[in-house]
């Protein structure tokens, strides 16, 4: 891709408005501005240094081209640059596009406090190599800067010349201070006086005074300031309050419609309206917004901690003080002003990024949040599984009868959290006959009622053990407050196995039946969250079986104790056997091709990245195996070149939900199909570094469901992205006679709600 060019003593300059408008028409037609450059990779190693290929390695090894990998960090921005496109989408409704600006950013951020900040401290520490694209450390944060300049350049175009306007025809305004009445601010004086000047911590800069630290992603004001007795020139730095909202509503105006209307002005402007009151005596000469993103990633060293919980909390302390990774400022800022901001921060010139102003569009989420219907996708709510409720009635459905009657599968959102895994976790903890509950957490909640209910079975007398990961990104400080309400209400709470992440979503409920026990089991995709999962595409299975119960048992016994020799029967656990479970199940499918039977191989994931794994997908095309992947975000893997991945097709759905499951399906003819689901994603820290499970299914009425959602996901008649050999993805999501593809969650939407009406006239 392209992307403007400076000298090494000057700061990155604003985008040239002509390639920014380009670049903002491509996104909004379905079109892909981020750019992969083509390299030839040499081989590399297991540990990911460069070997010679040696004349006697298998031939098959040999027979797989070098740039068969894309970037697993462009592929990274081109997913969040298919997020703009939905906000560039006019057929979406304008909150929800809006809503999508703030993802865009949101994402982003995460990407350079993590990726980008990461990359640049293997660098530093001489760690870094090659990726398996081929592309070097330092060709990876070129190819990075170039793409997010101009991903940020669009998804400020955006907002300014399509979102604002169409907002403001709907009687959503964000106001500059030129606009507001004398009404607006008399209030706003009063709001400063009451609520946000208490709170401000003005710092000037001086000898007296260093260059204060800047938190990262905190939104700040660059203030010049002159003495009028001396004529000198002061900095001063503002921070925006973070606790405060960013954007401040203002009183119904006269005559407005008050039922629509809604009246906004950012916070640093009512600051910035009010910076006399920060200085008196000086005078204010000028002030720009600028932000700051730093490194925030975290490194625990397990292996020497006493106490993981300790060392987080400290680790947690540092991470505010990580380096600098990006600068983003107002594009009317000085040169002098910002010179100052580049030397004390020691950012690079590529590392700042001029944007108009309003920074920081994370803010877009009040407004997104406002109660406007016709502005948001169609009412939608979640409806309880016909297995866990055949018949409408008052009471709450026993959740232990509809299992033991036979498997459930759960398709969140469609089907409700709150009366599947949830009830089933607070039927558990209210029943007599429940003995002990186990349960790992990943992400959840401070006010979740699965907490609530977790302390309520320990309170009556029952083992509960949570499996807490306390080290989940950004996530950390919430996890250690309920990680420490369980450890006072008795819960045993432990933090998995040292050097890994659980990440696996897993629920056990042993509960007594007469003379013997019975295991109750919960394995899903997504996390016991009931607030995302309102929002998040994932899959769950509630099972009695006693294979899963007595691998449930097993897996469980290892994260609370001493068990690494575990057998599982049904499951697939990372680290030990995901990764080679699954090669030898794509390797049966490439056999049976091998010998002329037709076979199919369906991976849909999150993220595709895992070389192993994608070499088995090439290899599988080149035997005739047709393989379908569908991926939300990240893939590796280039489909549809000739001879290498000709039967291989790769596609994302994006839209109302965030896809969110992984299912992983095998057909031979002649054979029963296999299928998992399960928590893991495709890449190496899941592979390697967690503990994943994924479950087999093997009631075939749900196989067969899950092979309908692949197809339906997979199909050319559903609205999607396809990703092209050359690494580009092209929207499609217009047949050949003009009209709309089906928008697949819509379609999913209708047809579980018609599978619950008929269930209703049974």
């Amino acid at each position: 891709m392209t992307s403007k060019t400076d000298t090494a003593a000057q700061p990155e300059q604003d985008p040239d408005q002509d390639a920014v408008a380009a670049a903002t028409q491509t996104v909004a037609e379905g079109g892909s501005v981020v750019r992969l450059k083509q390299r030839t990779p040499r081989a590399r190693g297991e540990n990911g240094r460069f070997i010679r290929i040696a004349p006697e390695l298998a031939e098959e090894e040999k027979a797989l081209p070098e740039d068969r990998f894309l970037d697993r960090e462009v592929s990274w921005l081109q997913f969040n640059e298919r997020v703009l496109q939905l906000a560039s989408d006019p057929t979406v409704p304008l909150l929800e596009r809006a809503r999508f600006l703030a993802i865009f950013a949101s994402n982003l951020d995460e990407f350079f406090m993590v990726r980008v900040a990461g990359l640049k401290r293997r660098i530093a520490a001489g760690i870094a190599t090659t990726s398996a694209s081929g592309l070097e450390p330092r060709e990876v944060l070129d190819e990075i800067s170039g793409a997010a300049h101009e991903l940020m350049g669009v998804h400020a175009r955006v907002y300014q010349r399509h979102i604002r306007p169409a907002l403001e025809d709907e009687g959503i305004t964000l106001l500059r201070p030129s606009e507001l009445t004398d009404a607006d601010r008399a209030h706003l004086d009063d709001l400063f006086r009451k609520t946000i000047y208490p709170v401000l911590t003005p710092l000037a800069v001086d000898p007296a005074h260093p260059f204060p630290y800047i938190s990262g992603l905190s939104l700040n004001l660059a203030v010049l300031l002159i003495n009028p007795k001396t004529e000198r020139e002061h900095f001063a730095r503002v921070k925006v309050p973070p606790l405060l909202p960013r954007f401040v509503q203002l009183p119904d105006d006269e005559g407005a419609d008050q039922l629509y209307d809604a009246r906004f002005v950012s916070l640093e402007d009512v600051i910035a309206e009010h910076l006399q009151h920060l200085f008196p005596g000086m005078e204010v000469r000028e002030h720009f917004t600028f932000r700051v993103t730093r490194n925030e990633d975290l490194e625990v060293e397990e292996d020497d901690a006493e106490n993981i919980l300790t060392a987080l909390e400290k680790e947690l302390t540092r991470r505010r003080f990580g380096p600098p990774v990006r600068l983003e400022v107002a594009d009317d800022m000085d040169e002098h002003v910002l010179d100052l901001l580049v030397r004390e921060l020691g950012v690079h010139a590529k590392e700042v990024y001029r944007l108009p102003e309003p920074l920081d569009l994370r803010g877009l989420n009040i407004m997104a949040d406002l109660d406007r219907s016709e502005l948001r996708w169609p009412a939608f709510g979640s409806m309880t599984h016909p297995d866990l409720a055949p018949v409408e009635r008052a009471a709450a459905p026993d959740v232990f009868a509809a299992i033991r009657s036979g498997d459930v599968l759960l398709h969140h959102p469609y089907d409700s959290f709150s009366t599947s895994v949830q009830s089933f976790i607070e039927q558990a903890a209210d029943d007599p006959q429940v003995l002990a509950i186990k349960q790992t957490l990943y992400r959840t909640s401070g006010d979740s009622p699965i907490i609530d209910a977790l302390i309520e079975a320990a309170e009556a007398g029952k083992q509960v053990l949570a499996v807490v990961e306390i080290k989940a990104r950004f996530d950390e400080e919430n996890n250690i407050v309920w990680a420490r309400k369980l450890e006072r209400a008795g819960v045993h709470v432990v933090y998995g196995m040292v050097g890994l992440k659980t990440h696996a979503k897993l629920c056990l409920v042993v509960r007594s039946e007469g003379d013997s026990i019975r295991r109750y089991c919960h394995v899903g995709t997504g996390n016991y969250n009931p607030k995302t999962a309102r929002l998040y595409e994932d899959l769950g299975l509630l099972t009695c079986n006693t294979e899963v119960g007595e691998d449930l048992s097993r897996l469980f016994n290892q994260l609370s104790g001493m068990a690494p020799r575990s057998k599982f029967k049904r499951l697939l656990v990372a680290p030990r056997s995901v990764r080679t479970g699954l090669l030898e199940r794509i390797e049966a499918v490439t056999d049976a091709a091998r010998e002329g039977r037709r076979g199919r191989i369906g991976i849909k994931v999150n993220s595709l990245v895992d070389e192993k794994i994608i070499d088995a997908c090439y290899r599988a095309s080149q035997a005739g195996v047709q393989v379908d992947i569908w991926v939300r975000g990240i893939c590796s893997l280039r489909p549809g070149i000739e001879g290498l991945s000709d039967n291989i097709r790769v596609r994302s759905v994006l839209g109302r939900f965030l896809e969110h499951s992984r299912v992983f399906l095998f057909e031979v003819e002649d054979e029963e199909p296999t299928c998992y689901i399960g928590s893991a994603d495709m890449m190496h820290r899941n592979l390697d570094r967690r503990v994943e499970a994924l479950v087999r299914i093997t009631d075939p009425r749900h196989v067969k469901t899950l092979t309908a959602l692949m197809d339906e996901g997979v199909s050319d008649d559903t609205s999607s992205w396809h990703l092209q050999s050359d690494g580009e993805w092209e929207r499609h999501f217009l047949g050949a006679d003009g009209e709309p593809l089906t928008d697949l969650q819509a379609h999913l939407i209708a047809q579980y709600s018609k599978r619950r009406r008929k269930a209703r006239r049974r």
